[in-house]
């Protein structure tokens, strides 16, 4: 039997336990997370050192370093986190719609957790809390697999988190990490059928599409994010400006981050050196059409094709102007992944249309993409974005770690 096998059937016995622990119990358990983060910040923050001298040392790109980088703020945002969801109702034991058949059966139905979650995911530290403390509180128990280059990071987190959950006195594996960060520890997760009821990756479109080609346990989708936002004729243009700032630039690695930038050629004489000059700032790299770079000189780089598919994830933008509402509608249900877009528009007709016939998990009218988070929606943290259709769309809060089972009560009756 290999580690990850053996990690498996453990953490199908503590989902054993989770599956009926009351909610006080779970909340003891992120509480004393909450804490144990706090009270380890120093081991924390030297493990993660360690990550970011690999990273120098490797090359990696300044925005995937920030994704990667823990300081005392973002720890303490961690801590608050947990207890955010500590705080949040319990998803567990609801039952609904009981219903009395012709029979005399009464029917309901009552939300249970999944099970087993296995999580795989890149350089981000915060994804082993966020996924680690969701999945408890829906009693689910997780197999985290995170990044090489997180792996000091997500190995102190885990065991400080163990260690909080075995003192509240859970199972510690409820919680645990893949020690193997080799493209083979993944293709054993994928193979997992006896132990994992549901795995979900959070990355690239590379890891994504490795593990729904490959995966034999079933997959929930998430997190490309080839996000637009179209300016539409009416806008108003500062506004439409800051959105496009904002969306672009607060945080370019993150997958609600815009890519493309699409303007109707009525305004784009008068917007497009607008949102340059913010753009500007952060030294973002344009990549536009023919009529882009008419109307912004030589500075921008000729778009491809491939340009208006791709998630830069980096200060780059796909530019294109577009001849109205239909050609932008078209040219995102071609090229977006399903995730986040935006309209800027003061015509109340162009909001509607574009929220109706736009394919996507989250739809905006005048505001930036970069709300598609589980807190900004209520939610409190995240377990990702779901692309897909299925039982899950959008933000992955508590609600889409659960699944439903029917409970029958009778007095009797057979058939």
């Amino acid at each position: 039997m290999t580690d990850i096998e053996r990690q498996g059937l453990a953490a199908k016995k503590a989902a054993t336990v989770l599956m009926t622990a009351g909610t006080q119990a779970k909340n003891a358990a992120l509480f004393a997370i909450a804490q144990a983060l706090e009270e380890n910040e120093a081991q924390i923050l030297a493990a993660n050192d360690k990550d970011m001298a690999l990273a120098k040392e490797n090359g990696m790109k300044p925005a995937l370093k920030d994704r990667l980088r823990l300081d005392a703020q973002r720890i303490r945002a961690m801590a608050d986190g947990v207890r955010e969801v500590a705080a949040l109702r319990d998803p567990i034991g609801r039952v609904e719609n009981m219903e009395t058949r012709p029979s005399g059966i009464v029917i309901g139905r009552k939300t249970v957790p999944l099970g087993v979650i296995a999580i795989i995911y890149e350089a981000r530290p915060n994804v082993t809390v966020d996924a680690a403390v969701l999945c408890l509180k829906a009693g689910n128990a997780v197999i985290l697999r995170g990044g090489k280059e997180a792996f000091h990071s997500n190995n102190a987190l885990t065991n400080i988190m163990r260690a909080a959950i075995c003192e509240a006195g859970l199972p510690e594996d409820s919680v645990s990490l893949v020690q193997d960060t080799t493209r083979e520890s993944v293709n054993a997760i994928l193979s997992l059928t006896d132990c994992v009821d549901v795995l979900i990756p959070r990355g690239g479109a590379g890891l994504i599409s490795h593990v729904i080609e490959n995966a034999k346990v079933p997959v929930i989708q998430t997190g490309v994010g080839n996000c637009h936002v179209y300016v539409e004729k009416s806008a108003d243009l500062d506004m439409a400006a800051n959105i496009i700032y904002n969306a672009k630039c607060s945080r370019p690695s993150v997958c609600n981050a815009a890519e493309t930038l699409l303007v109707d050629e009525g305004i784009a004489a008068a917007f497009l050196p607008k949102a340059k000059a913010l753009l500007d700032q952060k030294n973002t790299q344009l990549r536009g059409c023919d009529k882009t770079k008419a109307l912004l000189g030589e500075s921008v780089v000729p778009a491809t094709e491939e340009d208006y598919y791709t998630e830069f994830g980096d200060y780059i933008l796909a530019v294109k102007v577009v001849s109205g509402l239909e050609e932008a509608i078209a040219h995102i249900n071609k090229y977006g992944t399903g995730h986040s877009e935006a309209i800027v528009t003061e015509n109340y007709s162009a909001s509607q249309r574009f929220l109706s016939e736009i394919d996507a998990a989250a739809v905006y009218v005048n505001a930036s993409t970069r709300f598609t988070d589980g807190g900004e929606f209520g939610l409190g943290a995240e377990i990702g974005i779901s692309t897909q259709k299925m039982h899950a769309r959008g933000p992955m809060g508590l609600e889409q770690l659960t699944t439903t089972k029917f409970i029958i009560y009778g007095s009797g009756q057979v058939r």
